[in-house]
């Protein structure tokens, strides 16, 4: 087994100081010094192998985003596409509550996401995406739709939703299977 890099483990070591500095102290209270204190590192390494607290906590979001392993095998086993969305929705819900800070900046991105998710790394359009179009090939999701643009208005019902629980409005988990079902069945009439 290879012995990671210092600047790997550096990295690491950053990433895991700023999600428990994140969860402790909240985003805007945590400094880069803070993370680099509790890192055991200077500040100088910290922006060495980060551009700002932001793309920390970005990187964050992106390795919980990478972690999509087993709802991909979900999909691959051919679970049911709306089971399986209500599962990964309800499970980020979770993370979100558990993760205020960093939800905030997942749910609300400063750029507007484009149809498309990112090409160049795993991400939770993705995964949505992939689940609405194996929907569509199951039958149960409407197919005179791009599942990217599906994907989008479910992510943006949910994140707004989700903005508003950590607001301080209760979480109910069967809004989230409400809204899926909303979507997923359309609001036209019959």
């Amino acid at each position: 087994m290879a012995i990671p890099k210092r600047t790997d483990r550096s990295r690491l070591l950053i990433l895991n100081a700023a999600d428990a500095a994140f969860r402790a102290l909240g985003y805007e209270a945590t400094s880069v010094e803070e993370i680099a204190i509790r890192a055991g590192l200077t500040r100088k390494t910290v922006y060495n192998l980060f551009a700002s607290k932001e793309d920390i906590a970005l990187q964050l979001i992106a390795r919980v985003e990478a972690q999509d392993g087993s709802y991909r095998s979900r999909m691959l086993a051919g679970d049911g596409a709306v089971a399986l969305l209500e599962t990964v929705f309800l499970d980020s819900a979770q993370w979100c509550l558990a993760n205020p800070a960093l939800a905030r900046l997942a749910l609300a991105p400063a750029d507007r996401p484009e149809l498309a998710p990112p090409p160049d790394r795993p991400s939770f359009q993705r995964l949505v995406r992939d689940i609405v179009a194996l929907g569509q090939s199951q039958g149960v999701i409407r197919r005179d739709e791009d599942a990217n643009l599906l994907a989008l208005i479910l992510l943006g019902i949910y994140g707004q939703a989700m903005l508003s629980v950590l607001a301080g409005r209760p979480f109910v988990a069967d809004e989230i299977r409400r809204i899926i079902r909303i979507v997923v069945e359309g609001i036209g009439a019959r």
